[in-house]
């Protein structure tokens, strides 16, 4: 083996070496996927709402910790400022139960949980095809730069984030309608 081969081989970041933000990474990304468990598996509507901003802000913590500064404010910002105070507004409306809700269960467990993981292995199997070779170099320039990230959400994904955006009005306007709905029949 040459001396070249050998110093790339110790410069190649390997999985048995974690860093700490790689270990940060994981721990954050545990409690992640814990926080989103819990927000699809309680009864309770307000508390998963509760549990789904601790889950859009460990995404977040993930994207300071990928060195996506922009990314991370936009995620708390858009998703944990917005759509969850949206989601509680739509909750408050309509008046949904504050305890536990028996209707909130369909009796599809099963079948939910073979779609959950047959969607999850194809989706990590997309991700790891796609990513295999590729490091991060966290010590290096900034990968999510407010530059490369506008150019890239402007020029690709400015249809989706639109409808996103179309969607979450028609759900806000979709909670005033029930909601007055709802008093105009108290009154008669």
């Amino acid at each position: 083996m040459t001396l070249a081969a050998t110093g790339l081989a110790a410069a190649t970041p390997g999985f048995l070496s974690p860093s700490g933000v790689g270990i940060a990474f994981l721990l954050v990304g545990l409690v992640t996927l814990g926080a989103a468990v819990v927000t699809v598996t309680t009864r309770q509507l307000v508390h998963a709402a509760l549990w789904l901003v601790v889950t859009l802000g460990g995404l977040a913590v993930e994207y300071l910790l990928l060195t996506a500064e922009f990314i991370a404010w936009v995620q708390v910002l858009i998703y944990v400022g917005s759509v969850v105070v949206l989601l509680l507004f739509g909750l408050m409306l309509t008046k949904a139960p504050i305890g536990r809700s028996p209707d909130a269960d369909s009796g599809n467990r099963l079948v939910a949980l073979a779609v959950a993981l047959a969607a999850a292995a194809a989706l990590v199997w997309v991700v790891v095809d796609a990513f295999r070779t590729t490091w991060i170099d966290l010590d290096g320039p900034a990968q999510g730069s407010t530059k490369v990230s506008g150019e890239i959400l402007f020029r690709h994904w400015v249809l989706p984030f639109e409808a996103l955006s179309v969607l979450l009005l028609a759900a806000l306007v979709g909670a005033i309608v029930l909601s007055r709905k709802n008093a105009k029949e108290a009154r008669d």
